[in-house]
């Protein structure tokens, strides 16, 4: 960000907008100059795929970017082991750290957000189906202004899943974990100080905890998964 040191005070930005969707980056960028265009002036640099962002985000003379709008599913960039937005919001905390980073997804699934959430801490979380213009605005505005902004569809979900939210211990979780892996019950007292008896009514009491009624393995560890349990 710069200051002009023009009578009228104009404050400058640099935005990078990647998206693979032409229509939606032109969208983008109509909202971004209409915001107070008499205080502020965009310049917008832009790219369609991981391969042009990162060309864009590792070139010596870009200018340091205030703001990035950063699609998570996009063509990506296997030579260079970028492939989607969260790869390059990290590719750009690297290089730019100070740049804002408002990522957009079609991710409705609660692991998916507190995945998003937990690695990469954006500024802005937006799931698309949100997305107005009006929305986009005030995301913007939010994030322009050092506060953090979540579209309603990620606070309901966040919201929900703190009012549904199940407590285990540490055990507990380790047992997910090796189950996820495809240790073997009888196995997995050598990671774990605790008998194997413990450990099979630890699991009988998992499965109860998540309402999984003679399920196997797997269905404990998929549904462990869906509410949050296990990474």
């Amino acid at each position: 960000m710069t200051i002009d040191s023009t009578a009228d005070i104009i404050i400058k930005n640099n935005i990078l907008i990647v998206d693979d969707h032409p229509f939606i980056i032109e969208g983008y960028k109509n909202a971004i100059t209409r915001y107070h265009p008499d205080q502020y002036h965009f310049c917008i640099d832009q790219a369609k795929d991981c391969q042009s962002a990162y060309d864009i985000i590792t070139n010596p003379d870009t200018p340091l970017f205030d703001i990035a709008f950063l699609d998570i599913s996009m063509p990506p960039y296997a030579e260079k082991n970028i492939y989607s937005g969260e790869d390059l919001a990290k590719l750009l905390s690297q290089y730019m750290p100070n740049c804002k980073i408002i990522l957009l997804t079609m991710f409705t699934e609660l692991l998916n957000i507190k995945t998003i959430i937990k690695t990469i801490n954006p500024s802005g979380l937006v799931i698309k189906n949100d997305l107005t213009f009006d929305e986009l605005l005030f995301a913007f505005d939010k994030v322009l202004k050092n506060n953090k902004y979540y579209s309603e569809s990620v606070l309901k979900m966040l919201n929900q899943s703190e009012e549904n939210t199940i407590q285990i211990d540490q055990f507990d979780k380790q047992i997910l974990f090796h189950l996820s892996k495809g240790t073997k019950l009888n196995e997995i007292t050598q990671y774990i100080p605790i008998s194997l008896v413990a450990i099979e009514r630890r699991k009988l009491n998992l499965k109860e905890l998540l309402k999984i009624e003679g399920g196997s393995d797997i269905d404990l560890v998929r549904e462990a998964k869906n509410k949050g349990l296990l990474f």
